[in-house]
């Protein structure tokens, strides 16, 4: 329940499903176009890395927490993402590091 905010639906997409992927990716596309944020944040998966990856494109300020579903490794999106988060992070110390992400403390 987000009230009266806005909220949007995308189509589920990944690496196994590319052309479901393509379609959600045009649909993130759109959405970051017409939004124009300022500041995209994203907890994981292919939606969010498109909303990043359009919203850098765009200027806004980006940033990505590998979140408590990755705690064994960076997830893909994670790994993909790096060079287009103007913060990198994640809930796990034990995968931060010089050229991994952040650790700044566990949200769970």
């Amino acid at each position: 329940d987000v009230g009266d905010a806005p909220f949007y639906v995308v189509p589920d997409g990944n690496v196994n499903t590319r052309w479901a992927l393509v379609r959600m990716s045009l649909q993130v596309l759109e959405l970051v176009v017409r939004i124009r944020p300022h500041i995209v944040v994203s907890t994981g998966a292919a939606p969010g890395f498109f909303a990043l990856f359009f919203g850098k494109l765009l200027g806004s300020r980006t940033i990505w927490v590998d979140s408590i579903a990755n705690a064994d490794e960076i997830s893909l999106s994670g790994r993909k993402v790096r060079r287009f988060a103007d913060a990198w992070l994640t809930q796990w110390q034990h995968l931060s590091g010089p050229r991994g992400p952040e650790y700044h403390g566990r949200v769970v």
